[in-house]
């Protein structure tokens, strides 16, 4: 009888792991229309791609803490401007606003 409640904890904790990686993002999120916002960004998308791999993103369906959104802005900016100095703060939130599925939730 042991041995099944044993058996049965485990297969719940793996489908509580599961579910809690499902809500994650992808660091490449097939949602995310990479080719569009490299093209407003005037950078490749490989490039768009590569800086964004460092950013964590909030789980889909939440907003990023003010913390969460200065972290990654400190780490997407940056590479996205050795690709294309033009790129400012202000058109980076511009673009990622854009093509958010809920709209603006930068507060910068």
């Amino acid at each position: 009888m042991r041995f099944y409640l044993l058996v049965l904890a485990v297969a719940v904790a793996g489908i509580a792991a599961n579910s809690a990686l499902a809500r994650q993002p992808l660091k490449n999120d097939p949602r995310r229309p990479v080719e569009k916002i490299a093209a407003d960004l005037d950078i490749a998308p490989g490039q768009f791609v590569a800086c964004f791999s460092n950013v964590n993103p909030a789980p889909q369906g939440s907003r990023a803490s003010g913390a969460r959104e200065t972290a990654n802005k400190a780490i997407l900016l940056p590479c996205l401007q050795a690709a294309n100095p033009a790129i400012s703060n202000t058109r980076l939130d511009a673009v990622m606003d854009k093509y958010r599925p809920e709209g603006r939730v930068a507060g910068n």
